[in-house]
């Protein structure tokens, strides 16, 4: 039996939390959890977002399944999220962007990866205010060879394992001479390495136009922090929206899953989440660990249920909508 550090969230996080945990019992597959708290839970208890004994809970277990958790806008504590993935050094953010039969969208039979660097650019927190009277700020965003390099070969290896044939470099290099041509450089070198893969490399802005023109030219997208987590949300647009979008960010030695959207404490308590994004990523946490019979039965048992549209809530459809247990109780039947 494996055991699984669990930090429910706040918001709508419990509520589908408690979902995705009924359909990973419904699988058969034997997980401990362990339960904790972060973010504004743990700040009113502990008196901090993330607590010592959060860390070395996932330390030892080296995976994680996280909900939603508030991250203070301008003020406050940072974002646990990327104090998670700096602790452990995630430095890989998967992002499967899949269509789903059932749900209106512009684009269909959608199917592409994004993979984002996830440690260093803009997200690494150097900033600060250069003035006494705080009227101009600065941040910095640093570009590693190291960070460069292991992303993208972290992309080719997954795309050459998992039969992808095609790879889109996306850099703002015509503008960010230094660190843009850093990560598009390296790129081009380890692109010579794999070439039975197809390699391009496009500008942010025209990716961003491209995707909504045509998604279904890009294969695999790897790319570095910023721009990665703008297109990752941008795609998820194209086949439904945040509800449907699970997320992995991997490291060499710990593993953290999660739904992408926020906590959304306007609707928490009432039962209308959509569970889909996190059950979603209880899937990719079952093929991390090897338990692919599972995750198979599980991104199954969610199309089904979305492709029927008889059991599912509100963002999906607003006449007949049902509440969150009700869906994954859905899902468990179409296992």
């Amino acid at each position: 039996m494996r055991t699984v550090t669990l930090i429910p969230g706040d918001g709508i996080g419990p509520e589908i939390m408690s979902a995705a945990l009924d359909v990973v019992k419904a699988t058969g597959v034997q997980i401990e959890w362990e339960y904790h708290e972060a973010g504004i839970p743990a700040i009113e208890k502990y008196k901090d977002p993330l607590p010592k004994h959060v860390i070395e809970s996932i330390q030892r277990n080296k995976l994680l399944l996280k909900g939603p958790l508030t991250t203070p806008i301008g003020t406050g504590f940072r974002s646990v999220n990327v104090a998670l993935r700096k602790e452990f050094d995630l430095y890989v953010n998967f992002r499967p962007v899949k269509s789903f039969e059932g749900i209106q969208s512009i684009w269909h039979d959608v199917d592409l990866i994004i993979f984002r660097e996830n440690t260093e650019e803009f997200y690494s927190g150097i900033e600060h205010y250069i003035d006494t009277i705080k009227s101009a700020a600065e941040t910095i965003g640093i570009v590693t060879r190291f960070g460069s390099e292991r992303i993208l070969l972290y992309a080719y290896e997954y795309a050459r394992i998992h039969g992808r044939k095609k790879i889109t470099i996306v850099h703002k290099a015509n503008i960010l001479k230094y660190t843009g041509g850093l990560f598009l450089e390296v790129g081009q070198q380890i692109s010579k390495e794999y070439p039975e893969i197809e390699t391009n490399d496009k500008i942010i802005d025209a990716v961003s136009m491209q995707l909504v023109m045509n998604p279904h030219q890009f294969d695999v997208i790897v790319t570095t922090n910023l721009f990665g987590d703008i297109l990752s949300d941008l795609c998820s647009g194209l086949v439904g929206g945040l509800g449907v979008a699970p997320s992995a960010n991997i490291g060499k030695d710990v593993a953290m899953f999660e739904a992408v959207h926020g906590s959304a404490p306007d609707i928490a308590g009432k039962k209308i989440a959509n569970p889909s994004a996190l059950i979603l990523a209880t899937a990719l946490m079952m093929r991390h660990i090897g338990e692919l019979d599972a995750a198979n039965r599980i991104e199954n048992a969610v199309k089904k249920t979305i492709k029927d549209r008889q059991f599912v809530t509100k963002d999906i459809d607003p006449k007949n909508p049902v509440t969150t247990t009700q869906m994954a109780e859905a899902i468990i039947h179409n296992l």
